[in-house]
């Protein structure tokens, strides 16, 4: 969703003294499901965002067989995850000024991160208020609908087809019919509806081994060789 942070690579290269290589770094798997939700959705300018995420166990690391008091558990804490989940998004909505990455003033983001007895699938419950140009929801689901980025336009190998899926069913998405959406490379989106403190809320969901670390790396790795950074 943010392609031109890649020229950042030459002030980095100048920094380290480097003529090959680089170092090209991916988001936390915990805002996969809402950056690009509210990225989508920047002309109307978000301006707070509540998230709170129901994170699965692997991405700890960890299986039920290895962490067995998860079973029939939920935790209410997952170390720094939460400071992570605040400030990450500002730094994908950011721009490039100067030699680094400066992140962006606005939305104001707040968060909470649970684990939860699933194996792989990270949801999020997320609330957002508007500054001065709420959409309505046709607008909203819309945009979503045809939302697509830099590896959308190249066909990259790894890029869902659709970048966003929309579910008007009441009880969508879910772990198990949603999560390997577009090899797991979707994100999945319900339950959009308008809120009574803020302008609306829905919930999400994205696969934090596929989209949120693996597969998001090796879509990174294909951006960057189809926009020439490789020999």
């Amino acid at each position: 969703i943010n392609p031109e942070h890649f020229d950042v690579i030459e002030s980095q290269k100048k920094r380290l003294g480097t003529t090959r290589g680089f170092i090209a770094v991916k988001p936390n798997c915990s805002i996969q499901s809402y950056a690009p939700v509210l990225t989508a959705w920047k002309e109307f300018e978000p301006y707070e965002v509540v998230a709170t995420t129901y994170q699965a166990i692997s991405g700890a690391g960890k299986t039920f067989k290895d962490w067995p008091e998860m079973v029939g558990n939920i935790i209410p804490y997952i170390g720094g995850e939460e400071e992570k989940s605040e400030k990450e998004p500002l730094k994908l909505m950011g721009k490039i000024v100067g030699d680094e990455i400066v992140s962006a003033d606005s939305p104001a983001f707040t968060a909470q991160c649970i684990r939860v007895p699933v194996s792989n699938g990270h949801l999020g419950a997320v609330f957002v208020e508007f500054e001065d140009k709420k959409p309505t929801k046709e607008e909203m689901i819309n945009i979503w609908e045809n939302f697509s980025g830099r590896a959308q336009k190249l066909n990259l190998p790894s890029a869902p087809k659709q970048f966003l899926h929309y579910f008007t069913e009441p009880d969508r998405p879910q772990i198990h019919s949603e999560r390997m959406l577009e090899h797991g490379m979707a994100v999945s989106i319900g339950r959009l509806r308008e809120d009574t403190q803020y302008d609306y809320k829905f919930v999400c969901l994205s696969h934090n081994t596929l989209r949120g670390a693996a597969g998001g790396a090796v879509l990174l790795g294909e951006l960057l060789a189809a926009e020439g950074y490789f020999d």
